[in-house]
């Protein structure tokens, strides 16, 4: 039976002739080289996990105008390209199980196109989580180092056009990779984005840590700063590195997939690894899980509001 398959154009290698494929699977067709079989039920539990989190964090900071800052602005937008992997996740599986119990007869032609924009949904928000994560990283940055200036330097304008701009950005690379994607460059540019965005952020934080003590402290005896603004902010680094981590393992081994299907798309390894493609599917997920959880655990204010929300006090 025809069905939906996430991300189906980066599922198997599509740089190799039929029969290298074949010579490749052979050789790689034993042991732990038969991937996993992950239920579609973990899927569609994870997608409805995330969903509902990431809408309470969205309805948090705009319910609390305390949150009403480009900080959790940048991270309401983080949000909500976590909330894209779910929706196009939850949309995948509520088809297949509908079409796995003849409940829904689709075309093959109208099963493709919904395979490309399920693809485009998850696409985008790989290049949105990626940049909202390195604005917020640039944003702490200011925080700590140029404090008295923030707010002139991170007005509202400003963030409203940087949220605007990644937003049209990643709509439109999304849509040039769907339509170009068998174009190695286009393959080679997603690395090359992932792979500069880690780099920048890595430096942020190295930069941050290592002096961020030193030059809190000086603010803090020349402006008389207090120490809980001090020590929210080392508590804010601390958080984005936290999210840094959590995106790198949960992102790391999809893009690991890219690169070998670039480099070595009939190495009997490699083949191996294509296997397990639907496990980096189920780490993708859980990113767009945990992230609300660090939000809430690591914000005070935020995790106020959020009970609240739950509640239903408004």
């Amino acid at each position: 039976m025809l069905t939906l398959a996430p991300l189906r154009l980066l599922r198997e290698p599509w740089n190799t002739s039929e029969g290298n494929q074949s010579n490749a699977t052979v050789g790689a067709g034993s042991g732990w080289c038969q991937g996993l079989n992950i239920p579609n039920e973990l899927f569609l539990t994870l997608g409805l996990a995330s969903l509902v989190e990431n809408l309470l964090v969205v309805a948090a900071i705009l319910k609390n105008r305390n949150l009403h800052s480009p900080t959790y602005y940048f991270i309401c937008c983080l949000a909500i390209s976590d909330m894209l992997v779910s929706i196009s996740n939850l949309v995948e599986m509520l088809f297949m199980l509908l079409m796995e119990h003849g409940v829904l007869v689709i075309r093959t032609s109208i099963v493709r196109h919904m395979d490309n924009i399920i693809d485009m949904l998850i696409c985008s928000s790989v290049v949105s989580s990626l940049s909202f994560l390195g604005v917020i990283a640039v944003d702490r940055y200011i925080t700590i180092f140029y404090a008295l200036r923030y707010h002139s330097i991170m007005t509202l304008q400003r963030a409203a056009v940087t949220m605007a701009s990644i937003w049209l950005a990643s709509t439109v690379s999304s849509t040039v990779f769907i339509t170009y994607y068998r174009n190695t460059t286009i393959l080679l540019c997603l690395i090359s984005f992932f792979l500069f965005m880690l780099v920048l952020m890595l430096v942020l934080y190295i930069h941050m840590f290592a002096l961020a003590r030193h030059h809190l402290h000086s603010i803090s005896s020349q402006q008389k700063q207090p120490a809980v603004y001090r020590g929210s902010s080392l508590k804010g680094a601390v958080t984005l590195t936290i999210l840094l981590g959590v995106f790198f393992i949960c992102w790391g081994p999809f893009f690991f997939h890219l690169i070998l299907i670039v480099t070595c798309p009939t190495n009997p390894f490699c083949t191996c690894f294509f296997s397990y493609f639907n496990l980096f599917l189920i780490l993708i997920i859980c990113n767009s899980v945990i992230d609300p959880l660090i939000y809430a655990f690591r914000s005070q204010e935020l995790r106020r509001t959020l009970r609240e929300v739950v509640l239903c006090s408004w």
